[in-house]
């Protein structure tokens, strides 16, 4: 079985919305969601980043807007900024969440690309404190907190604006070029997440605050769960130009596999097969290259293609690959080395 290691999950939130029953969804599941511990062994999945997202009080889609994208052309409205305040408990009850599936000894919250390592090699899980929308974090003393207690990736946004910048919304068709910029605090945080060498994650993302990012940093560009806007024109996917700037810097993209990111139409209905991943895996590998490409699945996070459910299924992801001709040394490379290869030049060691 080919390993994965994965560059995006939402599974907190499930752990979270458990309450004492948490340990047991786990370490057994309960038949709902994406993933759990059965089901990331199941497939190879080995590791990956586990997000902190902060749920808006009053969401202004949900079914709506579920039925709305299974239609486009659509435009779904965000909440809007989320206060410090409001965000900070519920960031550190995912956190809380994460540190708890830790203790039972099958999950090991990482720091280093040895820890990666070291993890995979005991049989553990190799988990990635990550933080999308940076909404917990009021200033670069917290950064440094939040750094302490194993934070070592964050994106400054999620669609909805913070005080840092501002995220793309959720529409078909569109780009990604809309809204300002970075804040001034926004690079403050930049620099300082460089200074710490905390990953700065760019999904999600618009295409100024992309580009300051690109000006600022020192390290790798890096979008955990993107895909090809050229292939399907969604303002969450990344244009050629951006591919290009990411590849220039010896950065990364990690696939996401949410269909309404795939489907050249944009529809939110899923697919049978993986031709829409293998078409944009090659666009990808064209311009970044064999060692700029990996996967971010968005498990617990996104509508997923018919015949990948779960994470159970990645085997069926990596037989596809090999199938479509990418070879095994390839597919290894796209399945889990290619992360581990960035996070290190990224965190160093």
């Amino acid at each position: 079985m080919i390993p994965v290691f994965d560059g995006h999950n939402d599974y907190l939130q499930r752990a979270v919305a458990a309450g004492p029953a948490a340990d047991d969804l786990w370490l057994n599941g309960d038949g709902s969601g994406h993933m759990d511990l059965p089901r990331l062994k199941a497939g190879g999945m080995v590791g990956g980043f586990f997000a902190i997202w902060i749920p808006a009080r009053d969401n202004p889609n949900g079914a709506a807007a579920a039925a709305a994208m299974e239609n486009p052309p659509y435009a779904l409205p965000l909440a809007g900024e989320i206060d410090h305040d409001s965000a900070l408990p519920h960031a550190f009850e995912q956190a809380a969440a994460l540190y708890r599936m830790e203790r039972t000894g099958t999950l090991d919250v990482v720091r280093s690309a040895k820890g990666i390592r070291d993890s995979i090699a005991a049989g553990r899980i190799a988990a990635i404190l990550h933080i999308e929308g940076a909404e917990a974090i009021r200033d670069m003393d917290a950064l440094h907190l939040w750094h302490q207690a194993g934070l070592r990736s964050l994106g400054p946004v999620w669609s909805r604006p913070t005080v840092f910048g501002h995220g793309v919304p959720f529409e078909y068709p569109g780009g990604p070029d809309q809204g300002p910029g970075l804040t001034a605090a926004g690079r403050d945080l930049i620099r300082e997440c460089n200074r710490l060498r905390i990953m700065i994650d760019l999904s999600h993302l618009n295409e100024a605050g992309f580009n300051d990012v690109a000006a600022l940093s020192d390290a790798p560009l890096v979008a955990s769960h993107s895909c090809v806007h050229a292939l399907c024109t969604t303002p969450r996917n990344l244009t050629d130009r951006q591919l290009r700037v990411i590849a220039d810097s010896g950065g990364l993209v990690g696939l996401n596999y949410g269909v309404s990111f795939l489907n050249a139409d944009g529809r939110r209905v899923p697919f049978k097969g993986f031709d829409p991943i293998l078409r944009h895996l090659d666009h990808m590998l064209a311009i970044l290259g064999e060692d700029g490409v990996a996967l971010g699945s968005d498990f617990d996070g996104a509508l997923m293609p018919a015949d990948l459910p779960d994470a159970a299924a990645l085997p069926a992801l990596t037989q596809a690959m090999l199938d479509h001709g990418y070879g095994e040394s390839l597919t290894r490379k796209i399945a889990s080395e290619n992360w581990i290869g960035v996070l290190e030049r990224t965190w160093g060691g």
